[in-house]
This record gives C-alpha cells, sequence and structure tokens, in this order.
C-alpha cells in the first residue's frame, strides 16, 4: 500500500513573524511525536497502535522508513503481549523488512505531519494471525502464554522442536514454496496444539539458504542440524505428507514423520489418515497437523506406531522406455511417505532393476503404489520371488 504526498502542514498559532516557517514547523512536530509505545489491542492482540517518527533525505523516504520501523515495532509489541523472552524478540527485531511486512494484512494512518526530511504519524496495523503466530512460534515465542501464563513459562526454559512441513502431491514435494497447504495448516494449528515446543520455521531467505525440501527428504544431515541449530534448538522434524488423490476429492494423507536430533535420525512414524466422506482437502489437511502436532508432543500412541513398526526391502524390475521414463519412475517412488530408500541396482534402456526399503508391510507398500498408478506384483511362478512394478495400464511382461 503506497501514501499519498502529505500535503504541507499549515502552522497556526502565536509563533513570532522572524521564526523561519521550517523551524516552527519542526518544533511543533517534534511536540506532536510523543513518546507514547507500541501496544497491542487486549481484544486483538494482532492490532497494534504505534507513532512512528523517522527522518531522511526527503519526505517519502522518511515515510517508507517510518512504517518499517513501525511495523517492526508493532511485531515487538505482539510478542511482548504474549510474554515474550528476551532471546525471542532479538529474533524477531532480525527479521528483514519484506518478512514483516508480509505478516501486515492492512494498516491506517493517522495524524499525519511532513515536513521536506522528516515523516511522523500514527500507525494502526492489523496483522495476518496465522502467519503471525507462525513467526512467534518460530522465534520461540507461545502465543497461548497470555491465556495460560504457567503453562507458557514451563515451556519457554526447554528448547523448541523444528517442524519442517513437506508436502507431496503428483510427485512434486514442497517446502517453503506457495502454494503448501500442508504448512499453512501447521501455521493454523488452534490453541492447544503446538505451543512453544513445536516451532514452523518462518520461510525466509536464511531458511531457503539452508535447507529445501529436497534436502528434508533426503535427510541431508548438515542441513537438518543447522536449521535446528538456527532455532536454538537440536531437534529438526520432518513431516512429510504425501496426497492420496482419488477420482473425487483427497482419498487421505500418508504421513511420515522423521525426526532428527543433531542432523542423526532418532525415530521415524508413520501415520496414514483416511480422508472422511465429503471432508475438503484443507479440513483433512488442519485435522492431519493437528493430530501429528498433538503426537509429537505427547509421545506417538504405540498402537498407531505398531502398525509400522516393521520394515522390509525388495527388488523389483521395472519396464521403462528410456532414461526420462526413468527419472519420472524414480520420482513417483520417491514421493511415497512409507519408502525410505531406492537403489538402482541396473538400467538399460528396455527396464531398471530398483531395490527398495519400505516401512510396513508389502500390502500397505502395494496400496500406496497402487494410489499413484503403479502396480507391484509377483512373478508368476509359485516359487518365484521376484518383483515386477509397473504402471497400472501397462501389463506386467510375462
Amino acid at each position: 500500500m503506497t501514501l499519498p504526498e502529505a500535503p504541507a502542514v499549515a502552522m497556526h498559532g502565536s509563533v513570532r513573524r522572524r521564526t523561519p516557517a521550517w523551524a516552527a514547523a519542526l518544533i511543533v512536530l517534534t511536540l506532536l511525536a510523543g513518546t507514547r509505545p507500541a501496544r497491542a489491542a487486549d481484544d486483538d492482540p494482532f492490532t497494534v497502535m504505534v507513532p512512528v517518527d523517522a527522518t531522511a533525505d526527503n519526505a517519502a523516504n522518511a515515510r517508507d522508513k517510518a512504517r518499517h520501523d513501525g511495523e517492526h515495532r508493532a511485531l515487538t509489541a505482539i510478542a511482548e503481549h504474549f510474554n515474550a523472552a528476551h532471546a525471542a524478540a532479538a529474533k524477531l527485531a532480525k527479521l528483514e523488512d519484506n518478512a514483516v511486512t508480509s505478516l501486515v494484512a492492512s494498516f491506517e494512518v493517522a495524524n499525519e505531519r511532513m515536513s521536506a526530511v522528516r515523516y511522523l504519524a500514527d500507525y494502526t496495523f492489523h496483522f495476518r494471525p496465522a502467519e503471525t503466530q507462525r513467526a512467534l512460534r518460530s522465534a520461540g515465542v507461545n502465543p497461548n502464554a497470555a491465556a495460560a501464563a504457567d503453562a507458557g513459562a514451563a515451556a519457554a526454559g526447554g528448547k523448541p522442536t523444528i517442524v519442517l512441513p513437506v508436502y507431496q502431491a503428483a510427485g512434486h514435494a514442497v517446502l517453503w514454496d506457495d502454494p503448501n497447504p500442508w504448512r499453512d495448516a501447521w501455521a493454523q494449528l488452534p490453541p492447544g496444539n503446538g505451543g512453544s515446543q513445536l516451532s514452523v520455521p518462518l520461510g525466509d531467505v536464511a531458511d531457503i539458504a539452508v535447507i529445501d525440501a529436497d534436502k528434508a527428504r533426503a535427510a541431508d544431515a548438515d542441513a537438518l542440524a543447522a536449521i535446528a541449530r538456527k532455532y536454538g534448538s537440536d531437534d529438526a522434524v520432518v513431516a512429510l505428507a504425501t496426497a492420496r488423490e482419488a477420482r473425487k476429492g483427497a482419498a487421505g494423507l500418508d504421513v511420515v514423520v522423521r525426526r532428527y536430533r543433531q542432523g542423526k535420525l532418532a525415530e521415524t512414524h508413520v501415520a496414514p489418515i483416511e480422508a472422511k466422506p465429503g471432508e475438503a482437502p484443507d479440513a483433512l489437511l488442519q485435522r492431519a497437523a493437528s493430530a501429528v502436532a498433538g503426537d509429537i508432543q505427547t509421545g506417538w500412541k504405540q498402537e498407531a506406531a505398531g502398525k509400522f513398526d516393521q520394515q522390509g526391502s525388495l527388488t523389483a524390475t521395472a519396464p521403462i522406455t528410456g532414461l526420462d521414463d526413468w527419472v519420472k519412475l524414480r520420482d513417483n517412488l520417491a514421493s511415497v511417505g512409507t519408502i525410505r530408500k531406492i537403489g538402482l541396482m541396473a538400467l538399460s534402456r528396455q527396464e531398471a532393476v530398483v531395490q527398495i526399503d519400505y516401512l510396513g508391510s508389502v500390502d500397505q507398500l502395494q496400496a500406496s503404489l497402487a494410489a499413484l498408478g503403479l502396480q507391484l506384483a509377483r512373478g508368476d511362478a509359485a516359487n518365484d520371488r521376484s518383483w515386477r512394478l509397473a504402471r497400472s495400464d501397462t501389463p506386467a511382461a510375462h
């Protein structure tokens, strides 16, 4: 939003004639500036009024400088409203101007005053609640602390767990890129889910430089340790959600959660989540994020984890039409949440031999592959232990 140029201030009162106009203007502007601190409204903690005062080489630059300064101070006021610790406030203060501006839904301006090099006004900023809560959690602030001070104080002493919500659909994975409805679902968790113990990074330029979706899926130890360390933690959790598409709407999600401690895999959990009849995709994702967040915080339910406590490995031969076809097949396999590793054993123009390490049972693996249009079947002979992997519309070789 760009503000129009403010008119020159008309000065009235008992200013002596010999006083230069610009000096009189500055005197009055200084009195108007005031020293009121930014404050968050009690009924809406994401609406903040803050007076701004900035000087630059011209009025337009002073106005831009004042607005950015006001946005930063308003965000700090919101953090203070939620009892932010000094370290958390310091992290928020380091955010780039564009990152803070992206959190602002709209703003209003009152008492605007301007000289040739100075700008003053009262700004009321309306922040986006979901995005702002995500930024607060990334800095280690508990947005629920005002309503539960004791719980917030207890949680503030521990290190947060960094959550990286990676979303896969049609063989394509995203983390910071938009759209990422899985990451949005984590940002919109209602009070009581997430708290200060779970922190989803903001996804600013620094985060993007540290890790991306491919590094998260590939368990890049250095990248995972670095993103956790960046937010004052030892643990990073990759929450990989793979959409299972149906003819109408979403059939469900295959969620694989891997916790890494100092870059090393500490535990793995798989949570297949079925869509309810008529459930919208966004509602499914929000329900899944809430369930997974709760399980991460309270410990995974043994009965749920037990369904995927087994691991397996098999070798399969897949017919292909060339190198490009193999790359597509590999990407499809990589999009299956329960597949942990894909090893290429042999490759020719007609077929690829791959070793697949997976979680769960073979039946579960076959079901996940079938959702992608891939058919995994044994050879014809009764004692044939080999596997054939083909697209559902391509008859397997006999």
